[in-house]
């Protein structure tokens, strides 16, 4: 059985964990109209191929500290609009093409998630593994994607090393 990232991460890095390493192999949900759509319509939102993989890639490329440069340009494509309506306040998303609003609001939420906590995200500590996650854990020091599965591959090869000597 294929283990897939976990959802329930931000919407970022949900969008950055559509890509993964399974058994040695890369898999892309995203690599497939069926595997977008799957991904679009599990978040409720709209949205094109092409704007998708950019802020998929814009994103992996800040939180690997490779600069903000792409992300930016994928938030150039939109911008919130504060309203006031009978209910109270409240935020429109104004776009320049209907077809950024998934990858707007992903880059956006990882950039509100960066500004709240940016100790908290991490990659996985398992070398391999290529997943991102928010750590919420009470004391902040969460070290797998899962512990079910990376962290545990961790537990099983320090105990090989310690009784294989």
């Amino acid at each position: 059985m294929e283990i897939r990232p976990l959802r329930g991460e931000p919407l970022g890095l949900d969008l950055v964990n559509t890509m993964w390493i399974w058994q040695g192999e890369r898999r892309d949900q995203l690599g497939t109209a069926e595997g977008m759509t799957a991904w679009l319509t599990e978040h409720g939102l709209s949205g094109e191929a092409e704007p998708l993989l950019e802020a998929r890639a814009a994103i992996r490329d800040l939180l690997e500290g490779r600069g903000p440069e792409r992300l930016n340009a994928v938030l150039d494509h939109g911008s919130r609009r504060p309203r006031m309506g009978a209910g109270g306040p409240y935020e429109t998303v104004v776009l320049d093409e209907p077809g950024w609003e998934a990858a707007w609001l992903a880059a956006a939420d990882t950039v509100r998630v960066l500004g709240e906590r940016p100790e908290r995200v991490k990659g996985c500590g398992n070398e391999r593994c290529t997943l991102w996650f928010l750590d919420v854990s009470k004391n902040g020091s969460r070290r797998w994607c899962s512990m079910e599965v990376c962290g545990n591959r961790a537990k099983v090869s320090r105990f090989n090393q310690r009784h294989n000597r």
